[in-house]
């Protein structure tokens, strides 16, 4: 799903709303996530899942695969995403439900 098809749907939900005003609040909130990762800070949604940035280390000794020269990797960041309990239920709802009818 994409970005253009949420705004559809939450048009859909909410029709007294305009797709300018949906998209203008799906605008802040992707831009308030990228912000707090971008200062290293973690976001927590509650239900959902928790956005944090782990750091890679620099590899001084990493090989390039395709002439085998020995080449240097610098350190960089990275987004982990962890999903909380509730929405790891939900994923797998359905894998319960059809185990207990063909059980």
């Amino acid at each position: 799903m994409v970005k253009s098809e949420i705004i559809k749907q939450l048009h859909q939900k909410y029709p007294e709303l305009n797709r300018s005003q949906i998209e203008a609040i799906v605008n802040i909130f992707f831009d308030t996530i990228l912000d707090n990762l971008a200062k290293d800070r973690p976001v927590e949604l509650r239900d959902f899942g928790r956005f944090s940035v782990k750091r890679i280390k620099e590899k001084y000794n990493a090989r390039n695969p395709k002439t085998g020269e020995v080449i240097y990797v610098p350190a960089k960041k990275k987004v982990s995403f962890k999903m909380s309990k509730h929405l790891k239920q939900e994923i797998n709802k359905e894998k319960q439900e059809w185990e207990k009818i063909f059980s």
